[in-house]
């Protein structure tokens, strides 16, 4: 007698196997959504880069001929050098606002979360309403800061802060660091806060002082913190178009000429091919730094872990 050869069963797929799938199914609608919102426009820009698009018609490849034309125009490197003095001289300034108050609202003191609360108002306020005021403190004639000045006998002339080469950087510097401080203070605080209280009674016991005390355990435990918080402000800074265009437009005679703004008289000229070619040349720096905090956010993730 022959034997009937036994029916194929289909093997399914083990639960495992099941699960990512169904892991996989419901990440893709947002992979697809990145795609369309992030990285088209992005390979767009590179595209349009290298071509001599104008606004409202067509455009022909061009190859380089947009950078070769951003590497010998003064303007680019105006640009360049105005973006980096905002972005490093800014961040020294918040670190250095933002570690001391962090520092202060950390103790016991009278009407801290009032206080912490006053400190936040800047950051809460929207960056247009922000700007435009200090504007309206720069003014030669009828300012806040000149009204100070000349009724308290420090200086009795009349100084255009916002219309002359020496004092346009740095007012823009002092106004993007107002409004950008409180983002390091809640940082710094949160990671202050984190710290056992163990570690400085620790220290105290071994006689260590108040500059030790900081150098050994507070350092330590906000260094990470600190690292994160400027390399996301500086990717905030160098993206910053409100804080340079509502006080000088990037002048007086490029003095603070930055690349957003640049991109932006690119777009003015309705040169899309140049606008872009500015754009897509800050790109390398920018993923730099957000490579690096990416890094530095994954690794704290898995040492928590």
């Amino acid at each position: 007698m022959r034997q009937r050869p036994s029916p194929t069963v289909k093997s399914r797929p083990s639960a495992e196997a099941q699960q990512q799938l169904f892991a996989y199914a419901l990440v893709l609608p947002v992979v697809l959504l990145l795609v369309g919102l992030v990285g088209y426009p992005l390979f767009y820009a590179v595209y349009v880069s290298f071509t001599n698009m104008v606004v409202g018609g067509g455009g022909d490849w061009i190859g380089l001929a947009n950078y070769r034309y951003l590497a010998g125009s003064p303007v680019f490197t105006s640009a360049i050098w105005n973006t980096v003095v905002l972005v490093v001289v800014s961040d020294v300034f918040k670190l250095a606002i933002g570690l001391g108050l962090a520092l202060l609202v950390n103790e016991r003191i009278p009407a801290r979360g009032l206080f912490r609360s006053l400190l936040m108002l800047p950051w809460a306020m929207p960056a247009f309403v922000a700007f435009l005021t200090w504007r309206v403190l720069y003014q030669p004639i009828g300012g806040g800061i000149n009204l100070v000045l000349t009724s308290t006998g420090l200086y009795p002339g009349i100084v255009d802060w916002l219309g002359q080469r020496s004092t346009a950087m740095p007012a823009v510097i002092v106004a993007s660091v107002w409004r950008g401080f409180p983002f390091w203070f809640v940082s710094i605080l949160a990671g202050l806060q984190s710290i056992p209280a163990e570690l400085y009674d620790a220290a105290r016991v071994d006689g260590a002082n108040a500059w030790q005390r900081f150098r050994a355990v507070t350092w330590p435990g906000i260094r990470r913190i600190v690292i994160i918080t400027t390399l996301l402000s500086s990717i905030w800074t160098a993206n910053s178009f409100e804080s340079v265009w509502l006080l000088t437009q990037g002048g007086p005679s490029d003095a603070t000429m930055v690349f957003p703004v640049l991109a932006y008289f690119g777009m003015q000229t309705q040169r899309i091919g140049e606008a872009a070619a500015v754009s897509v040349a800050m790109l390398p720096a920018l993923l730099i730094l957000v490579f690096m905090t990416t890094s530095l956010m994954q690794g704290d993730g898995n040492e928590q872990d």
